[in-house]
């Protein structure tokens, strides 16, 4: 071909193995950007599953969980200046010739206010008062003999207290000769069987009536009162208790219901969990989390058997803490635990104030100088 010639073009071995590089690099770059977005946007969604999984599974816990069965509600009557005859009538009950004994049995960890409430509110109507405190928390935390150490706040009381300590050791030996530390709930387990043997020395008898409750749970005298008189109670009842969180300012509900009160026999055993399938109405007071300090918060956030739930070293920051409890918002900026929707979103959010103080235990109002921070507003702690 002439040189000359508008055909001819110089064959240039580097630009065309440069082109047919670059075209497929090019197209395999931008195929593969997709891919990658894909990837990235996969693995974001995994990292805020993994670190929200808990709220995730509590918001859809309606779709997974069955709520339990329904509890057969008794309706509680009561009146003052009403005779026991009348209100055991009125119940469906009738009313004994004498009272019945009424143990009140509980696992101490560190209450000390709200334990000396419960004692002063039940005194009149309990025949003994028996409780057990460990040298370790569930979670297996050393701690102080509280009760022990401040026996002298419950000399009131001395004649009635039948008390116990429990060992508890902090770590068990493994397979291989390493140590770990029992499972929160085992340890919760045993308390509660060394507690069953203490009540059984107690003195307690076929007939009399046992209250088994944690600390916080505070039955009512006016419910004591019908457990002593009336003939015809349940053999084994749960106590329906308004709940509280934090002080009685931030009532919850009235789905406390794991208090019960048991007509003694020789198959009677601690337990802490349903065992019945009716409840008696608005039986007391359940209040969590109703302490004086804010060290007593972040002790007892590490130290019962949902420990699990302190995700972050943050949730014990004494200020959260301080805000948390008056704002009414959760200690483990966790979603409510409930089986339907309407429930969850419901309760969502901080809890509204109540500016009652009526209906609650008479100690606490005859004192309200000494248990201020229990009443509305009085939501500032101590802050050691």
């Amino acid at each position: 071909m002439m040189a000359g010639s508008s055909e001819y073009r110089p064959f240039n071995l580097a630009a065309r193995v440069g082109k047919r590089r670059l075209i497929p690099f090019n197209f395999k770059l931008k195929s593969a950007v997709p891919a990658i977005a894909l990837f990235l946007t996969a693995v974001a969604i995994l990292a805020g599953i993994t670190q929200h999984h808990r709220s995730i599974t509590y918001f859809l816990r309606p779709l997974w969980d069955t709520p339990p069965k329904p509890f057969t509600v008794i309706p509680h009557y009561y009146a003052p200046n009403t005779s026991m005859a009348e209100l055991c009538e009125l119940h469906g009950w009738r009313a004994r010739a004498s009272p019945r004994r009424v143990f009140d049995a509980v696992l101490f960890n560190n209450e000390l206010d709200i334990l000396e409430i419960r004692y002063r509110e039940l005194l009149p109507y309990v025949h003994k008062l028996v409780i057990l405190e460990a040298n370790a928390t569930f979670t297996g935390i050393p701690k102080p003999l509280s009760f022990s150490e401040n026996l002298e706040r419950f000399a009131f009381a001395r004649s009635k207290i039948v008390y116990d300590r429990l060992p508890v050791a902090t770590a068990t030996a493994g397979s291989q000769g390493s140590r770990r530390r029992e499972e929160p709930f085992d340890v919760e387990a045993r308390h509660r069987r060394a507690l069953n043997a203490l009540l059984r020395r107690s003195g307690i008898a076929a007939g009399d009536v046992v209250i088994m409750a944690d600390a916080d749970e505070i039955p009512s005298p006016e419910t004591v009162q019908l457990l002593r008189w009336c003939d015809g109670v349940p053999a084994v009842m749960h106590l329906q208790l308004e709940n509280y969180v934090y002080s009685f300012e931030f009532p919850v509900d009235r789905g406390s219901w794991r208090a019960t009160a048991h007509i003694f026999s020789e198959r009677t055993a601690y337990q802490h969990s349903r065992q019945s399938d009716v409840i008696l109405a608005d039986a007391g007071w359940h209040c969590s989390f109703c302490f004086r300090e804010i060290a007593e918060f972040a002790f007892k956030m590490k130290a019962y058997s949902h420990a699990d739930r302190v995700r972050r070293e943050s949730f014990l920051d004494p200020a959260r803490i301080q805000r948390v409890v008056c704002g009414g918002e959760d200690l483990f900026d966790m979603l409510p635990e409930e089986y339907t929707f309407r429930d969850l979103f419901k309760k969502m959010g901080p809890i509204p104030r109540s500016a009652s103080a009526v209906h609650l235990p008479s100690y606490l109002i005859k004192n309200a100088h000494r248990f201020r921070f229990l009443l509305p507003g009085g939501c500032l702690r101590r802050p050691a």
